[in-house]
């Protein structure tokens, strides 16, 4: 219980009268100081009681103690003592009048009671405060521990909670609402979203202090983790600003939920390794040994389909590869595989649903996709292997699960936020995906190659994210769009071009008619309004000036793709 005038007043050993502001004796008390100036509020900090023996005041002039007494109050002064019998005999009437009308409380200190006497009260009784205030603090600590240890992040957050008469959120990496205590504030701390998004913006450790959702309570918002980045963030609503035992238990909730959230170096290297070799097993045609080696922290994955998805940065070296050759989309091989892997483990409650994406993990789509699906697979309790390789990732996602769909989701977020002509257009920070159909593990070297190709496609076609399931079901004409493609049809077909270009027939659209009809000569002829058997000359003027034969449907084929080649520009 915090230190008032009214604990004073009742001190046996001090002797204090009260002599105005009855009503206001229940302020509490930050010190007690000592000050004759006329004007001592430039030294005031609020909270004092002040201590005077009116040396250098005319107490007597009522004008002067009105403006003395109410600077005095509008510093936040709560208490004045006037001791008697030293300069006046006893409180002059003006001094009073004053001090009734501010409502400041003026207390008569007897000769026999020194200041210092009062001093050392309020000094000790504060002393005793933070004592209790400490060793409160100590037993908050000490049962939070045993919460988190008995029940994880729910059991501490319902603990917190009680401990500062509020309730308290821990929220992910995405800014999604993990857990709440007492349950009711769940849809509160989800109107926080956008204020934990500032947060997360922020370097750890940070925190802000924020008015609760239509000002219903004061809100503490404070980053968890030891990175560059938070990890998480808890959330702490209370009617009222903490008291130092509350501050406490706040301090220690974000000391244990980091441990819990951040997991030693040695754990993640060793999660790393394995998770780089199930990928290479996998890859290699050894589903058994992979699934041996992922035991329980992957074999779930493994015992349902799986998307593989692939995830480069547009700037990265590949993308630059594929600029310089004007269409190379070989990218990496299948058989390279990165050398390290990172996975998370579930650790929340299975059944919630994913969280749509947050943004770009502040400037860095591959790293805020990565975050997206650790954060979407934590909340649904899935496993999801995630192998990072420089401005490349590579992911393991169950079918249909929540971390293939926040993959996805985070995709067409980067899609739309390109889409927005005020936010520039592509720029070098984007991403392209390439996601695999399903697949087992005994398909994942099938799916890692499906994965590419779509990938190969995203990168053509300056898409953000393409599936696999999208080119066996649309159509291979718009691949013809790639420079190279367009390059080796202009070759192909540059001698009939220039045969036409001297007015000596029309062998281009002539073969364009023949092919379209399938070789069919009447039917060709009647389009082009020409004789059968002049059509018949052209073809073989065709086969004459290239040098290959009609007969052969390669040739065909190849005649053809050229032919929609040059005529989509």
């Amino acid at each position: 219980m915090s230190l008032t005038l009214a604990s004073l007043v009742h001190h046996s050993a001090l002797k204090l009268t009260v002599r105005a502001g009855e009503d206001r004796l229940d302020v509490p008390v930050r010190w007690a100081h000592v000050s004759e100036l006329a004007d001592p509020v430039p030294y005031m900090e609020g909270g004092e009681l002040l201590l005077i023996t009116a040396l250098k005041l005319d107490a007597e002039d009522p004008e002067a103690m009105r403006r003395y007494v109410k600077r005095l109050a509008g510093a936040g002064v709560v208490g004045l003592g006037f001791a008697v019998g030293v300069n006046y005999e006893e409180i002059p009437e003006a001094l009073v009048d004053a001090a009734r009308q501010e409502g400041l409380p003026l207390l008569e200190v007897p000769r026999r009671t020194p200041f210092l006497a009062i001093s050392k009260a309020v000094s000790a009784a504060i002393a005793a405060d933070q004592y209790r205030a400490v060793t409160a603090g100590f037993a908050a600590q000490r049962e939070l521990t045993k919460q988190t240890l008995n029940s994880g992040p729910e059991g501490l957050l319902a603990a917190l909670a009680a401990q500062v008469d509020g309730w308290a959120a821990l929220y992910d990496a995405s800014g999604a609402v993990v857990a709440t205590a007492p349950e009711w504030a769940g849809r509160r701390a989800a109107r926080l979203t956008a204020e934990v998004e500032r947060l997360r913006e922020r370097p750890a450790p940070a925190s802000s202090v924020v008015g609760g959702p239509d000002n219903e309570d004061r809100i503490e918002l404070h980053s968890l983790g030891t990175g560059r980045r938070p990890r998480a963030a808890l959330a702490v609503g209370t009617a009222a600003a903490l008291g130092t035992a509350e501050r406490y238990a706040v301090h220690s909730a974000i000391a244990l939920l980091t441990l819990t959230t951040e997991r030693s170096r040695s754990l993640r290297a060793a999660e790393q390794r394995i998770g780089a070799a199930v990928l290479r097993m996998l890859l290699a045609g050894e589903p058994d040994h992979a699934r041996a080696v992922a035991g329980d922290l992957y074999g779930g994955l493994l015992d349902a389909p799986f998307r593989v998805i692939i995830a480069e940065s547009a700037s990265g070296p590949a993308a630059r590869a594929h600029a310089d050759a004007h269409g190379d989309t070989q990218g990496h091989t299948q058989g390279h595989i990165p050398p390290h892997a990172h996975a998370r483990v579930p650790v929340a409650k299975p059944g919630r649903a994913a969280a749509p994406p947050t943004g770009d993990a502040g400037g860095d789509p591959l790293g805020g996709l990565a975050e997206s699906v650790e954060s979407a697979a934590a909340r649904a309790g899935e496993a999801v292997l995630l192998v990072p390789e420089g401005e490349r990732l590579v992911v393991l996602a169950a079918d249909g699960g929540a971390a293939a769909s926040a993959a996805g989701a985070y995709a067409a977020m980067l899609e739309a936020t390109r889409a927005v002509p005020e936010q520039g257009g592509a720029d070098e920070r984007e991403l392209v995906v390439g996601l695999s159909a399903p697949a087992g593990p005994i398909a994942a070297a099938a799916a890692y190659k499906q994965a590419e190709q779509a990938l190969s496609v995203a990168r053509r076609r300056g898409r953000v994210l393409v599936e696999h399931e999208q080119l066996a079901a649309g159509s291979v004409l718009p691949l013809l769009a790639d420079d190279a493609v367009k390059a080796f049809a202009d070759g192909l077909l540059r001698a009939l071009h220039e045969h036409d270009a001297t007015g000596r027939g029309d062998l281009v659209a002539s073969l364009r008619a023949w092919l379209s009809r399938h070789g069919q000569w009447d039917a060709a002829a009647a389009d082009l309004g020409v004789h059968r058997h002049t059509l018949r000359y052209r073809m073989r003027r065709v086969e004459e000036i290239l040098g290959r034969s009609l007969d052969d449907p390669d040739v065909r084929m190849e005649l053809w793709l050229a032919l929609k080649a040059t005529s989509a520009e």
